[in-house]
């Protein structure tokens, strides 16, 4: 059997798709004859987009970016619903000039054209004359990927068309089947078991589609049908290493080629270990599979390794939700002791301790997206993320002395937050200029699967699809209710005064950051800060009376002014008046009643630091899976 997976507009440009490599390799061992190739469609339509009318990485990288606000989907609505010009005024409208004129300018354009991309890249597909075509549906893909289907079923009606991945999950995965005839299967959950099983029926072995857990199929009159999902996840055994075949070849010719290095995208885990006994309230991540499983971890690197060995890439993005803490002792030593130069990017959950954080940068995980999220332990605690904002600050400030960088977003919106929350945290951003800015602040959106969706006892009773949505796809509310990911509902949270507040300081510590600098070097007997932040008229601090270094040492990690006595010894008047000139100085930072130093230890962070214009060029051009709002 001859079988086609196409990874379609909008995928990220700079990494191959894991889900596609993944099910290559599965029914490659399940089926050693059959052939499976998968086109790159997303690098396709760069360089096609590029010969037409030109494309640059800024163009694409805005697109690519813009899940939340629909513009990358809506480039594909004429194809999709087989309109010219679909709902150019009514989207032009609805964004009520949020966009700049010519993004939107280009918007419009490649909306024009999407058509005729479409209606290549399916004949193309058609004339590799497969059994099967398959699509991934992650992200922005929904609108591209359907299209093409609709042509390639228009064009070949014998080929099988077959749908799976994140946007499949659940309702969603069911919705897609019962409102677009021309997709005859699709697969919802983990596909390793589920696609060998489908493709074993569609050539007329014993198994059954009805058999297939979580599958959507066509029942003897073309109406939909689907199966119940399968309530127990795989096991990490069965977790395969993907098989990229010719995708860096493919990018290195690309116009993508010129504009980013390539990365590997590997997992080692699936599931949240945190989500299975504190589900974050606005996380929508892993639908109904949160348990957590991870592979052997002398496995993990291997697979790692053969992949760097294979491709000649040192770059690695690891795609797991969280990180297996066990990984501390066992996977990171054997990656440390490969001899590689690896540069590898993990999400981490955001208390780790300075040693913790030398481990990873030892093993070459130098990027990491941690989680932070916000600096306020009140919003932490509606969020349920299990850590405090003193916990987040000293991330931020550990990160800084073993040189690893951070990308986050500074979330706001949430019920029951208060202004006070924010104007505390505000108050103190400049004494952390020094630290790694969050990329935006962002207003959280509902997300299915969250509990915000599920619970709408937690603050959001009055969900509807996301606006823009309606300028995509052509069905009833009903419908999209059950298709899309992200709602819109009525604004939570703080007011625009005090929005205006956040992301003016914001704005002020990313530009600040370049420039600032704050260090200390303890010398045994007094402990030395220099400082260079601008919002600070202090150069060099030095603490030589025993109790302020005492103090100095022991605020390492969060402590209470009445904990800092106790262990001190001092009265509290002296300690009380000690966290009062050093917040004043821009020393510590303080919230719900504790304090935590924010001072890296000196170690180059000349040197060890990503800024200016390097900022956004060591993460991913999409943020990955896990990242609050601006990912699935």
């Amino acid at each position: 059997m001859r079988i086609v997976l196409a990874d379609m507009p909008w995928s990220t440009v700079d990494a191959p798709s894991l889900s596609l490599g993944v099910l290559k390799r599965r029914v490659l061992d399940v089926f050693p004859g059959d052939e499976v190739e998968v086109v790159h469609a997303n690098l396709d339509y760069i360089d096609w987009v590029d010969a037409h009318v030109g494309f640059s990485f800024e163009e694409y990288d805005t697109f690519v970016s813009s899940f939340f606000s629909g513009h990358s989907e809506w480039i594909f609505s004429a194809a999709l619903n087989e309109r010219a010009r679909w709902k150019v005024e009514e989207y032009t409208a609805f964004l009520d000039g949020s966009v700049p004129e010519p993004m939107l300018a280009k918007a419009t354009q490649l909306h024009e054209l999407a058509p005729r991309f479409i209606e290549e890249i399916a004949a193309r597909i058609v004339d590799m004359e497969p059994q099967v075509a398959g699509f991934t549906a992650t992200f922005a893909q929904n609108a591209a990927a359907l299209a093409a289907a609709r042509e390639i079923k228009r064009l070949a009606p014998e080929i099988v068309v077959v749908f799976g991945g994140p946007n499949c999950e659940g309702r969603q995965g069911a919705a897609m089947h019962r409102n677009f005839p021309f997709v005859d299967f699709v697969v919802r959950g983990e596909g390793e078991l589920a696609f060998p099983r489908l493709l074993e029926a569609i050539r007329g072995g014993d198994a059954e589609a009805a058999a297939i857990p979580g599958l959507c199929w066509r029942g003897p009159a073309g109406e939909s049908v689907t199966n119940t999902e399968e309530a127990r996840p795989l096991p990490p055994g069965a977790l395969v290493t993907p098989d990229f075949g010719d995708y860096f070849e493919r990018h290195a010719r690309s116009v993508a080629g010129a504009w980013v290095e390539p990365r590997l995208t590997v997992e080692g885990s699936r599931g949240c270990w945190w989500g299975e006994k504190h589900h974050c309230t606005f996380c929508g991540l892993n639908g109904s599979l949160m348990q957590f499983r991870s592979k052997d971890p002398g496995a993990f690197v291997e697979e790692i390794l053969g992949l760097v060995e294979r491709h000649r890439i040192l770059d690695v993005w690891v795609t797991d939700n969280i990180l297996d803490m066990a990984y501390l002792s066992s996977m990171a030593p054997r990656l440390r002791e490969s001899g590689y130069d690896l540069r590898i990017g993990y999400e981490i959950k955001s208390n780790l301790r300075r040693d913790q954080l030398e481990i990873l940068r030892s093993a070459g995980i130098s990027y990491v997206q941690p989680g932070v999220e916000n600096l306020s332990s009140s919003v932490l605690t509606l969020m349920d993320k299990g850590v405090s904002g003193c916990l987040n600050v000293r991330l931020l400030r550990d990160s800084e002395t073993v040189g690893i960088n951070l990308n986050w977003n500074y979330l706001y919106g949430f019920p029951g937050e208060s202004e006070a929350d924010y104007d505390n945290v505000i108050d103190q951003v400049p004494a952390l200029h020094h630290l790694m800015p969050p990329s935006n602040a962002t207003r959280i959106k509902v997300e299915r699967f969250s509990p915000y969706f599920d619970r709408p006892e937690l603050g959001f009773g009055e969900l509807r699809p996301a606006a823009h949505y309606f300028h995509i796809y052509d069905l009833p509310e009903a419908e999209l209710a059950d298709l899309v990911y992200v709602f819109d509902s009525p604004h939570r949270g703080i007011g625009a005064g005090c929005l205006d507040r956040l992301r003016a300081a914001v704005a002020a510590w990313k530009d600040a950051y370049p420039r600032s600098r704050l260090t200390h070097c303890d010398l045994g007997d007094h402990i030395v800060l220099v400082d260079t932040r601008p919002g600070f008229s202090w150069g060099v601090l030095d603490l030589t009376d025993p109790l302020e270094v005492t103090v100095f040492r022991l605020l390492d990690s969060p402590h209470s002014a009445a904990g800092l006595a106790r262990k001190t010894g001092a009265a509290q008047e002296r300690i009380d008046a000690l966290v009062t000139e050093w917040r004043a100085l821009g020393v510590i930072f303080c919230d719900a009643g504790q304090a935590v130093h924010v001072a890296p230890a000196a170690a180059n962070q000349d040197l060890l630091r990503l800024e200016g214009e390097n900022l956004g060029r060591g993460e991913p051009l999409v943020p990955a899976l896990g990242q609050a709002v601006a990912a699935r």
